[in-house]
Formats: structure tokens, C-alpha cells, sequence
């Protein structure tokens, strides 16, 4: 799992896809600093899933069979949704 930290993580969050985009920037932007470190852990770890996976997930087409990669998509849906 490689350590990503300031521009180098806003950089892995930007996907190509909008919507992941909508989601994922924001949390670094606002949360990942403050987090504690194994929240940052699992969302790096969540960068490393493809971007269709992600997308799925976001979605609720289906879901992740990794727990921990589960409760990063919940807590980034609730970040995102607390937004709007």
C-alpha cells in the first residue's frame, strides 16, 4: 500500500469520473487530515479499488465484499450527503 500524502493524495482522488470525484476530493479536502490514522489507512487503501468498483459501490449496485473498504464507502456516502 503506498503512503500518499497533500497534492499526491488530492491527485489519486481524481479519477476521471465525475462522480467519483464529487465524492472523493471533498473527503481529502475536508476530513482526511483530521481523521485518525487507520480511517486514513482504509482510505487509501479504497484508492487502490478500479474506478468501475468504486463507481458500482457509490451507487449501491453492488457491494464491496472487503469490510473495511464497506465502512470507507458508507462514511464517504455520509460525508457527501451531509454536503448537499
Amino acid at each position: 500500500m503506498t503512503q500518499l500524502t497533500g497534492e499526491r493524495l488530492r491527485w489519486a482522488c481524481r479519477r476521471g469520473m465525475l462522480e467519483l470525484d464529487l465524492i472523493l476530493e471533498p473527503y481529502v479536502l475536508e476530513r482526511f487530515d483530521h481523521a485518525d490514522p487507520e480511517e486514513q489507512r482504509k482510505f487509501i487503501k479504497l484508492l487502490e479499488c478500479s474506478d468501475q468498483d468504486l463507481f458500482d459501490w457509490f451507487l449501491k449496485k453492488t457491494d464491496p465484499n472487503d469490510a473495511e473498504i464497506s465502512s470507507m464507502i458508507t462514511l464517504l456516502l455520509q460525508h457527501a450527503h451531509s454536503k448537499v
